[in-house]
């Protein structure tokens, strides 16, 4: 196997190989390191690299392998390279928050999240790149390169989680961590072709910090496959004692669900929502196509939707609250988040915000009485443009937001779970996707379900013609 062919290999192959002794950690991570030099300047994943601390641990990990015969109990990734979003602390790295100003913000403790991924035996190459503070859906802050999407570099990576994804889209990593908190996975698994599953709410702990954003944000993986990004979403899960939302375990692995029969499915689809912009023509067709192919699987699919009337406003006060809830000086934040940080909420506003969030999000749960999946677009159209909304005044900019990804935040504020999948590309060669969201804490049929669409459609084949050069 050549190079490119393993760095594009799945996470779950690659620790195989690692046990089987056909190649070692350090040669991997090896591998990754020489392909972020040569690629991260174009696609802007990484904002920083952590080349020495993931040699050394390659160096510890590969002669652990030359010294033990048995490796029975090796933990599911050992060996395998990862990267972290810059808005979760890994001890003796910077985490910036995408604030130039706290470039070398070196912090002295890892995020529970981080602690399981190192306890898989995962290696961290560095962190990834983020919008200012996780607040938008494109990845460039100031004074930082943007994230770019590997199948056309004119175009954003999404955000906030911009930088893991265009990282395993290039084939700097073959899985990455990200966050969402209004489609911040799921958009860039849509702008690089990824699968991205945003958990239920309390799936994945917060610790050792509280949540402050009123259970909208949540961790979870980015990967190639269904199966890689299941596996990592097992790693990440768990409660922490003292977290403020927990779950009972789930029934199996989510890798487990990978294989398992779902049955037949009662499932809706919408290409659009009610209140907002009708999806563009390609996105739309991509929904009606999924609904297709899921009945002739042998599922029960209709046209229908949650409402999701009264949503945005309550939203917007939460989530825009991420700004002042940061404590980060506004003239150290660009324009827009300097402008959102400036909107004058009250704590009895944001109160009744939540309480309203939380009575809306009633409805959304119970809409899964009657179906166990909703298929809609992940964000109404495709990627926009580097740098497409930079002059724009912050309302309009705003607004062009909320118009975009319109779908994803009811997920966040009613904490039901989603997972991006993969369906084509466009005529510039964006990649097109959906997102299945599913009833309360069913994580096992999304993936169950996404696996069996994957198996008729696979996509992990395709590559980047700029990763592959």
């Amino acid at each position: 196997m050549n190079q490119i062919d393993l760095a594009f290999t799945s996470a779950l192959e690659q620790a195989k190989l690692i046990r089987e002794r056909q190649i070692s950690p350090l040669e991997l991570v090896e591998i990754y390191l020489a392909r972020i030099e040569r690629l991260n300047p174009q696609v802007g994943s990484f904002f920083h690299l952590a080349a020495d601390a993931a040699i050394s641990e390659a160096k510890a990990k590969t002669e652990f392998l030359a010294n033990n015969q048995d490796l029975c109990n090796l933990p599911l990734f050992f060996g395998v390279p990862t990267a972290i979003k810059d808005l979760n602390a890994v001890a003796g790295m910077p985490c910036s928050y995408g604030v130039a100003a706290l470039k070398d913000n070196i912090v002295n403790y890892d995020d529970g999240v981080v602690t399981r991924i190192k306890q898989a035996g995962l290696i961290i190459l560095g962190k990834t790149a983020t919008s200012q503070l996780g607040s938008f859906p494109y990845t460039e802050p100031p004074n930082f390169e943007p994230a770019r999407t590997p199948w056309n570099l004119d175009y954003t990576a999404g955000g906030s989680s911009g930088g893991a994804a265009s990282a395993v889209a290039a084939g700097l990593c073959a899985l990455a961590q990200g966050s969402d908190g209004g489609g911040s996975i799921r958009g860039p698994a849509l702008c690089c072709g990824l699968v991205g599953i945003k958990p239920a709410r309390g799936r994945i702990s917060n610790a050792p910090i509280g949540d402050f954003q009123s259970g909208i944000a949540t961790n979870g993986p980015l990967a190639r496959t269904v199966a890689d990004a299941a596996a990592f979403l097992d790693v990440m899960s768990g409660y922490t004692t003292g977290d403020p939302y927990w779950l009972p375990e789930p029934k199996m692995s989510f890798l487990a669900a990978t294989g398992e029969d779902v049955g037949q499915l009662r499932i809706a689809f919408s290409p659009s929502l009610a209140g907002f912009p009708e999806s563009v023509p390609i996105v739309g067709q991509a929904v009606r196509e999924t609904a297709k192919r899921l009945e002739e699987m042998g599922h029960i699919v209709e046209e229908g939707c949650f409402n999701v009337e009264g949503l945005l406003e309550p939203f917007k006060i939460v989530w825009q609250s991420g700004v002042a809830a940061a404590g980060i000086p506004l003239e150290l934040l660009c324009p827009l988040n300097q402008w959102l940080g400036e909107q004058q909420t009250s704590a009895g506003q944001y109160l009744q915000a939540v309480r309203t969030l939380q009575m809306i999000s009633r409805s959304l749960v119970a809409f899964f009485q009657e179906y166990d999946v909703l298929v809609l677009p992940v964000y109404l159209h495709q990627a926009i443009r580097i740098g497409e909304w930079e002059n724009l005044p912050p309302q309009e900019t705003l607004e062009k937001m909320i118009n975009w990804v319109a779908p994803c935040p009811p997920c966040n504020a009613s904490g039901l779970p989603a997972i991006t999948i993969p369906t084509g590309f466009d005529e510039n060669g964006l990649p097109i996707a959906v997102q299945l969201v599913g009833g309360a804490a069913d994580e096992i049929t999304l993936i169950a379900l996404a696996a069996q669409l994957e198996a008729l459609n696979p996509w992990s084949h395709y590559r980047p013609a700029m990763a592959t050069a």
